[in-house]
């Protein structure tokens, strides 16, 4: 699995119009980014989307960041992932998770973590093309996933995490497993503004149970949680300021232990955020 130091997380990349995702993807790849991160969303056709990507790039690893076992059938997953890196040179990192007790709900069972994903990677190895440990890595924010990931898939990819926690994942993980933390980023010196825009897109998450019981267990608190997000929580979990200030906190997941660190590049108006990838793009090498 090659996905290089940093990459780019794009809601955009996935939900924006065709053409114009294929040539962003086409310049991300001639920008020297390691990797491209898709979300899951609601589900929907993420192969077909993944394959735009692949189709518009030449070496960038494509990922999922992350697809829904609630949401995906394990047998067209597995398919789908051996033909795409079948026929575009093994370039597809395929992101699970087990999203939250609504999701599991909605699909008529009951929530157990742990279990469904275990299930669910033992589709994934008996499907008739299985879907290769080594090519899937695991959303995990709690130790029993953590564990899991590091038996049974090549890592984990975390969300919402300063690189103290970041340090700890890597405690438990151990040091063979790939460590892919999101860092959602705003390019903007001003601490106001920088601050709103995180506000904007972050304060949904954080109002989600399984997203604040991770914040909790990073040391915020309650108070922290309310109103879209302290400032000091705010600070710790978004990069904020210019690309050399954004690098600094890049580097400080690299030291904690991260093998690799997706940049969510967020901004005010929404869009493509051209300009700030290629402002950023120093930090890919």
């Amino acid at each position: 699995m090659n996905i290089g130091r940093v990459g780019i997380w794009s809601v955009e990349l996935r939900l924006g119009d065709p053409g114009e995702i294929s040539e962003r993807a086409a310049e991300l790849d001639e920008l020297g980014w390691g990797a491209l991160w898709i979300p899951g969303l609601g589900g929907g056709d993420v192969l077909g989307d993944s394959e735009r990507l692949l189709k518009a790039t030449r070496r960038v690893t494509v990922a999922t960041g992350i697809l829904s076992i609630w949401r995906h059938d394990s047998g067209e997953i597995a398919d789908g992932h051996h033909r795409l890196q079948r026929d575009y040179g093994e370039r597809l990192v395929t992101g699970l998770g087990v999203s939250d007790p609504a999701a599991a709900q909605q699909a008529g069972r009951p929530f157990r973590p742990v279990a469904d994903m275990s299930a669910y990677l033992d589709r994934l190895d008996h499907a008739p093309t299985p879907l290769p440990a080594g090519e899937r890595v695991l959303a995990a924010l709690g130790p029993k996933l953590l564990e899991l990931a590091a038996r049974r898939t090549a890592g984990a990819h975390t969300f919402l995490v300063t690189p103290e926690s970041t340090a700890a994942t890597r405690r438990t993980l151990g040091p063979a497993a790939t460590l892919a933390p999101y860092q959602a980023v705003v390019l903007d010196p001003d601490p106001a503004n920088a601050r709103a825009t995180a506000r904007g897109f972050l304060g949904p998450f954080i109002g989600m149970a399984h997203y604040a019981r991770s914040l909790l267990r990073q040391g915020f608190t309650e108070a922290d949680l309310a109103d879209g997000g302290s400032d000091r929580l705010i600070d710790s979990v978004v990069a904020w300021g210019d690309t050399e200030a954004i690098g600094t906190r890049v580097r400080a997941q690299h030291d904690a232990g991260a093998d690799h660190v997706a940049l969510h590049v967020i901004t005010a108006g929404g869009g493509f955020p051209r300009a700030q990838w290629r402002e950023l793009a120093p930090l890919a090498h």
